[in-house]
């Protein structure tokens, strides 16, 4: 069974010649490394590169943590933990918390943010619970996540000692410097590299991802094993007609070009959707540039369909969509019928609800279409590790070839910047004393 499959027939759009030609070549520049960001490309052939030893390293790091904490805490901003989080959450029972017990750790995220309230929120919920933490970040001074570590590295401390505590701290950080790994090295925490080549919102498959997806149960190896055959299915060579990759970036491209402005990434299944929210990280981050780039958005079906399928429907034509359709659920639920049908349901007496949502689907997709809405299919056999893996890949190869499509530099980000310069400035920050001045006479 194929880990993916691509529908773009109901996008309306027509390859020609010059746009598969095109796209290939875009997809050249990616495995040549003589396009734009050619500094940040490591992640074209990384899944190639793990082999059975350093995932033998992560796997026996995880098992240690995961023996001494019942609550790991995952620190990190954008790609630090967007995939890893909607790995995890993908592969994970939502209700899991509701057990009185864990077959894996609960792994919480934090230094994603500044709020005071959500991080004495979590200090409270772990009170109880024995803690570790996997701090990551290439420089170790990122604002957001060096905050959240200063706390957890005190709580941990403070609890289990300094001895003991440098055997619950992991630093996933850059090779031979900064500030994390100055400390890292000075107390003795294992490390992990974050490769220099390999782009934040690229990171998934590095230990930036992995080590947290292992910590909480998922099987890594698949996760990768599915990537890899991604990687070799959209490799340079690979014909357009063959490359999913190549045709996903091709069809975004021309209705780019039509005028569609706006992406919206949608599945029915509520285990996807922080999918949704690292795949706008990685095409928002990556396209958005120099006045470009198509806008990603998201949402979650039936669900959204009661908020934003009005707008979806008949708002401004200036949108497509994307589904992520799984074919086969974990598992079996069946409609029962109900002697007094208050409801008018007794018809779908008898159908698993899958059957349901799947009519639901292909009947929003139609609507949506006669609605001037151009759709995009994109299939995976069931929610399961290989599957995620591949799904994962497929995306960062086609936002690669979509950059150098609209001719952005797909691995920078210099817009990201401009917000911690100002907010720096307000916190008065040593160096920064001639912006402050600037700033607040603007205020």
């Amino acid at each position: 069974m194929a880990l993916l499959k691509l529908n773009t027939a109901k996008s309306g759009i027509v390859f020609s010649e010059e746009l598969k030609q095109s796209a290939l070549a875009a997809n050249a520049l990616l495995h040549s490394g003589k396009g734009a960001g050619n500094d940040f490309l490591g992640w074209v052939n990384l899944p190639s590169s793990i082999d059975k030893a350093q995932i033998d390293a992560i796997n026996a790091c995880a098992a240690s943590l995961r023996s001494k904490a019942d609550v790991v805490i995952c620190i990190g901003i954008g790609g630090s933990y967007l995939g890893a989080k909607a790995v995890l959450d993908a592969m994970s029972n939502p209700f899991e918390l509701l057990h009185a017990k864990h077959e894996n750790p609960v792994v919480l995220f934090a230094g994603q943010n500044i709020s005071e309230d959500y991080t004495a929120e979590l200090l409270a919920a772990v009170k109880e619970h024995s803690i570790a933490t996997i701090v990551i970040s290439k420089s170790g001074t990122t604002t957001e996540p060096a905050i959240a570590f200063r706390i957890i590295k005190e709580e941990i401390e403070k609890r289990y000692g300094k001895e003991e505590a440098k055997s619950r701290i992991v630093a996933i950080t850059d090779q031979a410097r900064g500030a994390l790994k100055t400390l890292a090295t000075q107390e003795g925490y294992q490390t992990f590299v974050i490769p220099d080549n390999v782009g934040g919102r690229f990171s998934v498959l590095t230990p930036v991802g992995l080590l947290p997806l292992a910590v909480g149960g998922v099987d890594i190896e698949a996760l990768v094993a599915g990537a890899q055959a991604m990687e070799a299915a959209t490799a340079e060579g690979v014909a357009f007609d063959d490359n999913l990759a190549a045709q996903y970036a091709a069809t975004r491209f021309e209705l780019y070009k039509a005028g569609k402005k706006i992406e919206i990434l949608g599945s029915y299944e509520p285990k996807l959707q922080n999918i949704n929210e690292w795949w706008k990280q990685l095409y928002g981050e990556s396209e958005g540039k120099e006045n470009k780039g198509i806008f990603p958005a998201s949402v979650t079906f039936t669900a959204d369909l009661h908020s934003m399928g009005q707008y979806i429907q008949e708002g401004e034509r200036t949108l497509f969509e994307t589904i992520i359709s799984v074919e086969k659920p974990a598992h079996e639920v069946k409609v029962e019928a109900d002697e007094a049908n208050l409801d008018g349901l007794n018809f779908l007496a008898g159908k698993r609800l899958h059957e349901i949502n799947k009519m639901a689907e292909l009947g929003v997709q139609l609507a949506h279409i006669d609605g001037g809405v151009p759709n995009l299919l994109i299939q995976i056999p069931a929610i399961e590790e290989k599957a995620i893996g591949a799904l994962l890949y497929f995306f960062e190869k086609a936002c690669g070839i979509s950059g150098y499509l609209i001719e952005v530099n797909p691995f920078n980000q210099p817009g990201v910047e401009a917000y911690k310069k100002n907010m720096f400035a307000l916190l008065d920050k040593p160096g920064y004393e001639e912006e402050s001045k600037a700033i607040k006479a603007r205020l």
